[in-house]
């Protein structure tokens, strides 16, 4: 409104005496403006005119213009006023009428209050359903996952104590092929003995005695190597039995770990149903108060 008389202002001469008339932008479009039906039923605000007495052009800055708009006194436009109508005093019908029509809106109204009641407990009760399903979905995938994990870890277990089965049998088989080979070795020795020994009656002694601390040499070698072999089996046995008993206490305390996140996860979603019929209770009560 100020800036419509701002412009009317700056299009009008200064003199205020010719009043010319303001020309309509060309851009703009005149919308007819349509009267409204009745009487208003407010007191409509009297209309103040605004005439610009003075405008002063100052430069701020560089290529900036100020413009400083000096309004006179508002004029004010007395509205015409309307004849006061006769006060008219009720019948006991109308009383009675309007009576009704409230006790009818008070109905109404506690009836929409009541459906609005209603739709927000189905509305509730909705949303506690999905969220019982959820949190039944996500124990029973937790669930299979658990399974599925430790299928994999018996999985991996089995083949880890199968490899390790499978270098003890190669093992195994490598010390008695060595245990062959060195019994036929001693065989081979044995019946150069006998050749020697039949070949040459005069060495014959000193040969057996060296013959002899050699064979007591290859047998201690022998206890040796099987004394070795046995330790290194045992040790191999105690070790495998170790990391079985490790892997039993591990899928243990896995198994434990999963049972008391579920039971935690079982409280907090009981909990939250819990809070949940509790505000409902509390929405409710008052609204049926």
């Amino acid at each position: 409104m100020l800036i419509g008389l701002v412009r009317d202002s700056v299009m009008q001469c200064f003199c205020h005496s010719c009043r010319a008339p303001v020309l309509p932008a060309a851009h703009r479009r005149t919308i007819p403006t349509k009267k409204p039906l009745g009487k208003p039923r407010t007191k409509q605000p009297k209309k103040v005119k605004f005439i610009t007495t003075e405008i002063r052009c100052q430069e701020m800055s560089k290529g900036g213009l100020a413009y400083e708009v000096i309004l006179a006194e508002p004029v004010g436009v007395p509205a015409p006023r309307r004849a006061d109508s006769p006060e008219k005093t009720p019948s006991v019908e109308e009383i009675q009428e309007k009576l009704k029509a409230a006790e009818e809106r008070r109905r109404s109204l506690e009836a929409s209050k009541m459906a609005a009641i209603a739709q927000k407990m189905a509305k509730i009760e909705d949303a506690s359903r999905i969220r019982s399903e959820q949190t039944n979905s996500f124990i029973n995938a937790t669930k299979e996952a658990l399974e599925a994990k430790m299928e994999t870890h018996s999985e991996k277990r089995e083949a880890y104590i199968g490899e390790l089965r499978a270098r003890l049998k190669d093992h195994l088989e490598g010390v008695e092929k060595t245990r062959l080979a060195l019994e036929a070795q001693t065989a081979d020795v044995y019946r150069a003995i006998e050749d020697k020994m039949t070949t040459a009656a005069d060495k014959r002694d000193e040969n057996i005695k060296k013959m002899l601390e050699r064979l007591r040499d290859h047998e201690e070698q022998v206890r040796k190597v099987r004394a070795g072999n046995q330790e290194r089996f045992q040790q191999l046995e105690s070790a495998i039995q170790d990391k079985l008993q490790q892997a039993a206490d591990r899928r243990l305390q896995l198994e434990q770990e999963q049972k008391e996140k579920l039971r935690s996860h079982e409280r907090r979603a009981e909990l939250v149903r819990q809070n949940k019929s509790a505000r409902a209770e509390c929405d409710a009560a008052p609204a049926q108060g």
